[in-house]
């Protein structure tokens, strides 16, 4: 019977809405420079604390503690950060006999529009969110996701007091609804009620390993906090380019790559909490 079956385009698909790169409170920017897509440092913005300024002329708390010492204010020196650079590609490989170059490169062209926040997503979470959070999880085991949060974001809130990113894997993002812990902004973005920006994530979900890339313990899964994301996003690149080179003449067989680079940046602290996800 399949040869009386019709040919027709393929079921068409659309990332999650609030991945890494389709979320409106990530900042995606499309950059030309190829040196920002071999990776980026900077000094950190927000990562020292302001302090309160207690005079000992006004202050009596401070009583006579150090008698004649003169009143020092603290600095801080802003620490060097840095991110490197995350590549996702997706290859068609097809006889000759069954796809012409360009339907080969259209078909990469599209596996990679549809599947590459889930790479990108996978690659943070692999290569920084593991592996540089502090872990609140506490010594009696895995919370309710509600304590999570919560834990979550006082620890951003202590090492940084501005707007951050709560990141969630997919798997676990409906037990988000059930303690109201997200809302829906009118941008379209996701928020919690501290008005940190949350991503749910399928590369997250797919991941799901906490500090050191430990797979979690099963009924878990692991929640993660950062600052502000800033995503850097590097065009799309074909190889080949052209349709003679694609052809492998031992096999007959056709090959298209496409490719793109991404440099994904967060700062000043990345926590991490293991969460209960099943009773």
């Amino acid at each position: 019977m399949a040869g009386l079956r019709k040919y027709v385009e393929a079921i068409p698909g659309r990332p999650l809405p609030h991945g890494i790169l389709t979320n409106t409170c990530t900042d995606v920017r499309d950059v030309t420079d190829e040196h920002e897509l071999l990776g980026t440092e900077w000094l950190g913005l927000g990562c020292c604390p302001v302090n309160v300024w207690r005079d000992p002329c006004t202050d009596e708390s401070l009583g006579d503690e150090s008698p004649g010492q003169p009143a020092k204010k603290e600095f801080c020196r802003p620490i060097a950060e840095h991110a490197d650079p995350i590549t996702v590609y997706a290859g068609a490989e097809c006889s000759t006999m069954g796809w012409t170059y360009a339907e080969a490169r259209a078909h990469a062209e599209a596996s990679l529009e549809l599947g590459e926040q889930e790479a990108v997503e996978a690659g943070f979470w692999t290569n920084k969110l593991a592996m540089t959070a502090q872990d609140l999880t506490p010594a009696e085991g895995p919370v309710n996701i509600a304590a999570g949060v919560a834990a979550l974001e006082g620890c951003l809130a202590e090492q940084y007091g501005g707007v951050g990113t709560l990141h969630v894997p997919a798997g676990a993002a409906a037990l988000l609804g059930c303690c109201n812990l997200v809302h829906r902004d009118q941008d379209g973005s996701l928020s919690t009620l501290a008005g940190n920006c949350a991503v749910i994530g399928a590369g997250y979900s797919a991941m799901n390993t906490g500090p050191g890339n430990l797979p979690a313990d099963p009924g878990t899964a692991w929640l993660y906090i950062t600052g502000p994301v800033v995503v850097r996003r590097g065009p799309t690149v074909t190889i080949p380019d052209r349709p003679g080179a694609s052809v492998n003449i031992r096999t007959n067989d056709l090959r298209v790559l496409v490719e793109r680079s991404y440099v994904v940046a967060t700062t000043c602290v990345v926590c991490a909490i293991q969460v209960v996800t099943c009773p």
